[in-house]
């Protein structure tokens, strides 16, 4: 029976201490010292919400540069990949149609490969990021849509240039650009026609 109460009182003290005491010690650490971390990294623009840096989005308008494929249609809810094994036959068709997709909306010449993170859908379905080549690859078609200049090209490489993030810590990685505030930048510096 001695036995019994003390388990009882370790259950109980490890119960407060890991069930109560840390999680409000990380919560107040949190949203004190990385409060928009915390919080979903959103972006906040006008006093609306219009997404995560940290969560991919549909852009589907020929005016945006589109964003990776995602095997649960962008939905952070489910978050996951679509599970095919590279001899998978259904991986092969969808990687082949998002080659024809991708190829016919950019007008891609036979001889540029198309960037794999647009042919293939990231591990959690929601990776915000692309490379750098392939909003490169995007940049004839946004100009045309947008009915811009062929002066206005050179900006917007410059654009795609300053919105590249270097390689976490320096060495993980690749670089990459976040899909969602290069589109943001888009609108500030491109005004639609």
């Amino acid at each position: 029976m001695k036995t019994l109460f003390i388990s009882l009182k370790i259950f109980l003290v490890m119960t407060i201490l890991t069930g109560v005491i840390y999680p409000l010690f990380v919560t107040v650490i949190g949203q004190t010292l990385f409060y928009n971390h915390s919080n979903g990294s959103m972006i906040v623009i006008n006093n609306q919400t219009v997404g995560s840096e940290l969560i991919g989005q549909k852009f589907t308008d020929g005016q945006y540069f589109n964003s990776r494929p995602s095997a649960i249609d962008y939905n952070p809810m489910p978050s996951g990949a679509s599970n095919l094994s590279v001899t998978s036959k259904e991986l092969k068709l969808r990687v082949r149609r998002n080659t024809a997709a991708f190829d016919s909306i950019n007008q891609i010449p036979a001889s540029e490969s198309i960037p794999s993170e647009m042919l293939y859908a990231s591990g959690s379905g929601l990776d915000p990021h692309i490379s750098p080549q392939a909003a490169l690859m995007q940049v004839n078609r946004i100009c045309k849509s947008r009915h811009l200049p062929e002066a206005a090209k050179k900006r917007m490489n410059d654009l795609i240039t300053h919105s590249i993030e270097g390689r976490q810590f320096g060495f993980l990685g690749e670089e990459r650009i976040n899909v969602l505030k290069l589109n943001l930048e888009l609108d500030k510096q491109f005004t639609v026609r």
